[in-house]
């Protein structure tokens, strides 16, 4: 599909090569006027103390950022903090930012709201944030991830909204997006399309980082508390990249601290990924031989996404950020060592992270400081991990 003509807004949604909208005329025309009313609310006191109230009031913010103490013995090495994104209501980060547009589509006279969800938190919240303004909800998701967040999907259509298993394709997260998707083209007078991960046409890469970034806003402040310095490495994992770019965001500008995304081998988008368009922005993507998305898995269904944010995809070309692979077998041993160690049961995505922090923390002096973004609870994880591990 041809780009439709850029307008300034829309040049703000490139990093380097990547980003941009590649999408219908029609829906193009829609995300201009949400571009433009983006851009009039994200500075508008009345909108940010809102979006603050709630923030604080109903997901339970600020959030600590945690000594992991045992860990960090256990371990050896740099001394290790935890950023608890997991204790926000409906526990994980993906409250912050549908905070952020579900009053963004409420100030544009929004009726109805779609989105799409992989590991099921984001459907959660979003499920969570329509119930408490009253608005009508349907969530995409792909069916094979409904069978295995079947909790998460008792607990979007307790909070009222619809489910929508799909069964196209992988039935994973690509194929909710291009449903849901396929949904905003039909019902776009009426209906706003909440996407949950720093992926898609501009100017959702820039909205869900401008919302998930209190995520590195505190922390960057409780590190200069706790320690009167910055870390010397921040730890996140990627899979569409909104955890990730929330936890970057302060640091992006401070050179000395390392940024280390940690993807699954088997969806490894920004080791072995091609700048390629998909889902309507551009971005590095797994592809096959013949130029298609590549079928991905992760045992973390969050993850299972062959794409990745295009501001990830810049900082990878640009060499402002590392992003390294684990295996399920480190990422299953993590998950154990951390609810452990420290009596904190992570999500399946947030083990990445925490797999590769065991790598990296013996390597680093007693005096460096890890923040790893603990980006979820792992409730929704616990039967699956039974399973693999009882086998």
């Amino acid at each position: 599909m041809r780009e439709a003509k850029m307008s300034a807004a829309e040049r703000k949604g490139y990093f380097g090569e990547f980003g941009g909208s590649f999408v219908p005329p029609e829906l193009y025309e829609v995300l201009e006027i949400l571009a433009d009313e983006f851009e009039k609310y994200r500075n508008d006191r009345e909108f940010n103390d809102e979006f603050r109230y709630y923030l604080k009031e109903f997901v339970g913010r600020e959030n600590p950022l945690y000594f992991a103490e045992r860990l960090t013995k256990t371990l050896g090495g740099a001394k290790i903090y935890l950023k608890r994104e997991d204790l926000n209501h409906t526990g994980a980060h993906k409250i912050n930012n549908v905070i952020g547009q579900i009053l963004l589509a409420k100030r544009m006279g929004a009726k109805r709201i779609i989105a799409e969800t992989g590991a099921g938190q984001h459907g959660v919240a979003t499920a969570t944030a329509c119930s408490m303004l009253g608005m009508d909800c349907t969530i995409y998701m792909g069916k094979l991830d409904t069978e295995r967040q079947a909790l998460n999907v008792f607990r979007m259509e307790l909070l009222g909204a619809k489910v929508v298993a799909v069964d196209k394709g992988q039935g994973r997260l690509k194929d909710a997006v291009d449903e849901a998707l396929g949904d905003l083209v039909e019902n776009y007078q009426h209906t706003f399309y909440l996407l949950g991960s720093a992926v898609g046409p501009h100017p959702y890469p820039t909205m869900v980082k401008h919302f998930q970034s209190v995520i590195s806003e505190e922390s960057k402040r409780q590190i200069l508390e706790k320690e009167g310095r910055l870390p010397d490495a921040v730890i996140a994992v990627t899979g569409g990249g909104s955890n990730a770019i929330g936890a970057f965001a302060h640091y992006i500008d401070e050179a000395a601290v390392r940024l280390i995304g940690v993807e699954p081998d088997q969806a490894a988008t920004l080791t072995k990924g091609k700048p390629a368009v998909i889902h309507g922005f551009k971005c590095l993507v797994l592809l096959d031989e013949d130029g298609n998305p590549q079928p991905t898995y992760s045992i973390a269904a969050g993850l299972d996404y062959p794409g990745i944010g295009p501001e990830h995809s810049y900082l990878k070309m640009s060499g402002r950020a590392e992003y390294y692979t684990v295996t399920k077998e480190e990422v299953l041993d993590a998950f154990q060592v951390l609810s452990k160690q420290e009596g904190i049961i992570p999500a399946l995505e947030s083990a990445h992270a925490i797999a590769y922090a065991k790598k990296l923390a013996p390597q680093l002096s007693k005096e460096q400081l890890i923040i790893i973004n603990i980006s979820g609870r792992g409730d929704k994880d616990v039967e699956q991990v039974y399973g693999m591990l009882k086998k």
